[in-house]
């Protein structure tokens, strides 16, 4: 797998979970480390998982300003932001196993 594809698949992990928390994407910088920007894609999941999870708590004990609609949009964000992150996942472990697997 080539190092533009990993870049590329981050930008769009990034901005799907940008996107669902409601933020403008971070630009990003030519010398971006790689494992500081996966650790803050998992942190941006992560934290839309707890909103939506806060949500769903608001809407059980019958808070006003909970409303079925955003409860379940939040839902639904949530899940994909958690399944593109797997598919990530999934790549990068392919990704390293096809590195392994090389020849030298």
């Amino acid at each position: 797998m080539e190092l533009n594809g990993i870049d590329a698949m981050l930008s769009q992990l990034q901005a799907a979970s940008s996107a669902a928390s409601g933020k403008a994407p971070e630009p990003r910088s030519g010398g971006a480390d790689f494992a500081s920007v996966l650790k803050n894609s998992i942190d941006q999941v992560n934290a839309t998982q707890k909103q939506s999870e806060n949500m769903v708590k608001s809407m059980e004990t019958g808070s006003s300003s909970a409303n079925l609609t955003e409860v379940m949009l939040s839902l639904q964000k949530a899940n994909l932001s958690f399944q593109e992150m797997v598919q990530v996942r999934n790549r990068l472990v392919t990704a390293y196993n096809d590195i392994m697997n090389m020849q030298v």
